[in-house]
């Protein structure tokens, strides 16, 4: 039994966060961070998707809850509902998906509300005990739901507060070595900011804009009775910041240019931190007595390499988008992660189209190591328009 929670353990982490499986132990000097739900971490909708995972600073759209919610005080249309769909892995199992479903509603001139639902299924587990005889099968899943209150501080800038309840259910009520396990809970809190200059420049409609976003400030997460200490461990609290700059070319055609770097603000594990048993890899998860807040404040100087590996924890991306007409996108991105850090390198391309009311767009994700398990990685987002529906009848 406990062979098969370690697996679960793995490919839970290997799915949500997306590192390269062997990172830890192939690449010298690696030292990957780990947390618990890192599912919070997956890019859930298409059109970042498809710009290389940048969206803290861009152009605000329906799924801005999930990249920075101070963007929605800049949208155009009173309300909108979208929802994003990701078949996740599909290297690895056929089974495993993210869905988002997001919606905000602005209340007046300077407020807007909004909300998500985060719902992650990692397919069917199938567990057995020392002998090899099965014990029963689980469907582990993990969810996250949110509410966020943005309001205009100025004509160009704006600010954003979301709070978010997590529940993770990855053991499914099994024991392990004797101790009950149960489904982890968790508060966290996003707090956002984003400037949005719009001029013209030459004749033509230009926009500057830039965000930072703070996310899942939160209490740690024990999937433990009476679990202390090691045994709750950090959620993904991650610093994005971003800037993007959108140029009309001529009445029918605009390109936007974006980067994004990120960080996690979590402790920095100890070098050596995945042991082995028996030619079997034991991911362990990394516990601290640290506090949140000490973890945040230490997380930019406890790196054991000294400040050359701080530097190396910090993930960079960037996307272009284009769009004729403002009807049909397309979009490419590249994104980077230090090799002692994940290794994750990929380029994404993408593509969108938008009427009046709905928009549908599709993203694609293409790594550039061999055999990686985000390969063929494809998003689906379809989103509504309440206002130019309504608008309509």
């Amino acid at each position: 039994m406990i062979k098969s929670v370690r697996f679960l353990f793995l490919i839970a982490l290997i799915v949500a966060s997306s590192n390269f499986a062997k990172a830890q132990s192939t690449v010298t000097g690696a030292n990957t961070i780990t947390t618990a739900v890192p599912f919070l971490s997956i890019t859930p909708d298409s059109r970042a998707g498809g710009m290389g995972d940048v969206g803290v600073g861009t152009t605000p759209d329906l799924s801005s809850q999930h990249w920075n919610p101070a963007k929605y005080a800049f949208m155009e249309s009173e309300m909108g509902v979208s929802l994003s769909y990701s078949p996740w892995l599909r290297a690895l199992a056929d089974d495993i998906n993210l869905a988002y479903l997001v919606g905000y509603k602005r209340l007046d001139d300077l407020q807007t509300i909004s909300s998500s639902l985060r719902y992650f299924a990692l397919g069917d587990i199938l567990f057995r005990d020392d002998l090899g005889y099965e014990t029963m099968q689980v469907s582990p899943n993990e969810f996250a739901i949110d509410l966020g209150y943005t309001r205009k501080l100025s004509d160009m800038f704006s600010g954003s507060v979301a709070l978010r309840y997590i529940r993770s259910d990855i053991y499914g009520g099994q024991l392990v070595n004797g101790v009950e396990t149960h489904a982890g809970n968790t508060y966290a809190a996003d707090v956002a900011f984003y400037f949005f200059n719009e001029f013209r420049s030459n004749r033509q409609d230009k926009t500057f804009s830039a965000g930072i976003n703070i996310q899942n400030i939160g209490a740690k997460i024990s999937y433990y009775e009476g679990a202390e200490g090691a045994d709750k461990y950090f959620i993904p609290t991650t610093m994005k910041l971003g800037m993007a700059y959108t140029s009309e070319v001529d009445d029918y055609n605009t390109f936007t240019f974006a980067v994004e770097a990120n960080k996690l603000l979590v402790p920095t594990p100890p070098k050596d931190t995945t042991t082995y048993d028996d030619d079997e890899i034991i991911l362990d998860f990394f516990g601290s007595d640290k506090s949140v807040v000490a973890g945040i404040f230490s997380s930019f100087s406890d790196a054991p390499g000294g400040f050359k590996e701080e530097l190396q924890e910090i993930s960079l991306s960037a996307g272009v988008e284009y769009w004729y007409n403002k009807q049909f996108a397309l979009r490419a991105g590249y994104f980077h992660e230090h090799a002692n850090k994940g290794n994750r390198k990929f380029m994404t391309f993408g593509a969108g189209f938008k009427m009046n009311v709905f928009s549908l767009d599709f993203s694609y994700l293409l790594p550039t190591q061999q055999n990686h398990p985000l390969a063929n990685t494809l998003r689906f987002t379809l989103a509504f328009d309440v206002e130019a529906f309504s608008n309509q009848r």
